[in-house]
């Protein structure tokens, strides 16, 4: 049996910056979780990088949430941009208690 997504997502309509190779990248974000965050491709090369280095603020806030990643998903769905999912492998405590609170509030299918 698969099993798809073991965390609750939250909808999140953000651009942020993603970092590869210590370059950064304007995307856009569809959505979050306590394990990481879907993004839609807008303006970056291909590639093969699979860690990145993500730079975004969650809606309500004027903190900025520094994180590291690894690209675990790919896919394109028609009509639609490229999108990845990123699970978050280095986040602070409180960044990582920024991004739970924020999920818990907003979370779809509670």
């Amino acid at each position: 049996m698969s099993e798809k997504r073991k965390a609750n997502r939250a909808p999140l309509d953000i651009y942020l910056n993603k970092y590869m190779g210590g370059v950064p990248y304007m995307t856009r974000a569809a959505d979050i979780s306590q394990e990481g965050v879907s993004l839609s491709r807008l303006i970056e090369p291909q590639h093969d990088a699979r860690r990145v280095g993500l730079q975004f603020q969650l809606p309500g806030s004027e903190e900025i949430i520094y994180a590291e990643g690894e690209v675990v998903r790919e896919w394109k769905e028609l009509g639609r941009k490229e999108q990845s999912g990123v699970r978050f492998t280095l986040l602070t405590e409180r960044h990582r208690k920024m991004i739970d609170a924020y999920v818990d509030r907003h979370a779809q299918g509670n």
